[in-house]
């Protein structure tokens, strides 16, 4: 029975994947080059040379962070959607603690931001976590709308209190020297990287190996029984919607300081790291290594549309369509898990045939 969920989780993770990369290839075609040639050349440079893999795995860091924030919640039935502004938030306020507190210390100073950024997105998942423990209000909703509270908020305090009056745009200071992690030789890669792999390792061993893990699942398939059972389900709820807002806020401090050094509007990147986040969880079905190798796999893909802008006549906006391509699809599921649509249909469609004779 497990490993029949096990090739369906994978089905849903590789299908999406090959149905983009399969449209992708037919317009490639269209252009008139070698989708193979293309591929090779996207996934080649990105994985298989070292400037490359150390740049995907750069890129990687922070999008295990935040597939893991949204994967905790979605295992108990929840829907943190607001792990984009609370990664914002925890970036912004790791930059204050960079700038504006003088630190001798590095370790010491990186340390404080992580925490100042950690309680940030705690603080900003707060408000979501008591409206659906207390009010039954749904956290989905909440937290996508208090987004873009937050940005807006950032985006008045960047530009206004907090900008660096000398830069020709809307930015905070530089972060000292002290709170930026250094580079590995020549490489992108920063130690953020590895401190990711071990908070994502820490976060795997309680969800699989303790009661904390229990909690989660049981709460995920039924919280009215969990309730009767003698599980404190909305203490659990807030606990586990704080934990992603932590983790969150913790993965923008680490994108503060591992390759931002300062907030500006486009601190997250075009699509935004917690988005991208959600994809990556969806895409590794929320389980830990679907979530290590989606999120590899989704990096490859952003640094892989340079190269494949470079070495061919391909516009690098192709990989923008795949991935278009690939969310279109996790959406689908998405709103599958989220409201049981296919169930609904086959229902329905029972209902509409009537019994049979």
């Amino acid at each position: 029975m497990k490993s029949n969920k096990t090739l369906i989780n994978l089905l849903n993770s590789v299908l999406p994947v090959l149905l983009a990369l399969l449209i992708g290839a037919i317009l490639i075609l269209a252009i008139g080059e070698n989708p193979f040639e293309a591929y090779g050349i996207m996934f080649g440079k990105s994985l298989f040379t070292l400037r490359g893999l150390t740049n995907t795995l750069h890129a990687a860091g922070p999008l295990l962070l935040t597939g893991a924030a949204i994967a905790i919640t979605f295992r108990a039935g929840l829907f943190n959607m607001g792990v984009e502004g609370q990664l914002l938030i925890g970036g912004f306020m790791a930059g204050l603690v960079g700038a504006y507190l003088h630190i001798s210390n590095p370790f010491l100073h990186k340390a404080v931001a992580f925490a100042v950024g950690a309680a940030a997105g705690v603080l900003f998942a707060l408000i979501p976590a008591l409206l659906r423990a207390y009010f039954r209000v749904d956290e989905m909703v909440v937290t996508l709308t208090l987004n873009y509270v937050m940005m807006t908020i950032l985006e008045y305090l960047s530009s206004g209190p907090f900008r660096d009056q000398g830069a020709g745009y809307v930015t905070t200071p530089t972060i000292d020297q002290s709170a930026m992690f250094t580079r590995f030789g020549s490489t992108r890669l920063t130690p953020f990287f590895i401190l990711a792999l071990l908070v994502f390792g820490i976060l795997w061993y309680l969800n699989a190996k303790t009661e904390f893990g229990y909690k989660i699942e049981a709460i995920g398939k039924n919280p009215e029984f969990s309730e009767a059972t003698g599980l404190r389900v909305r203490r659990s709820i807030i606990m586990l919607i704080l934990v992603s807002g932590a983790i969150s806020g913790f993965a923008g401090a680490g994108h503060m300081m591992s390759q931002e050094y300062k907030y500006t509007l486009s601190f997250s990147g075009v699509t935004g790291l917690g988005w991208d986040g959600m994809l990556v969880s969806l895409l590794g079905s929320h389980s830990p290594l679907g979530i290590v190798i989606s999120s590899i796999f989704y990096s490859a893909l952003k640094t892989g549309a340079d190269n494949i802008n470079m070495y061919t006549s391909i516009p690098k906006e192709i990989v923008a369509v795949i991935q278009g391509i690939i969310i279109l699809f996790l959406s689908i599921r998405f709103l599958n898990e989220r409201f049981g649509l296919l169930e609904k249909l086959s229902k329905k469609k029972g209902e509409k045939n009537g019994p049979a004779l």
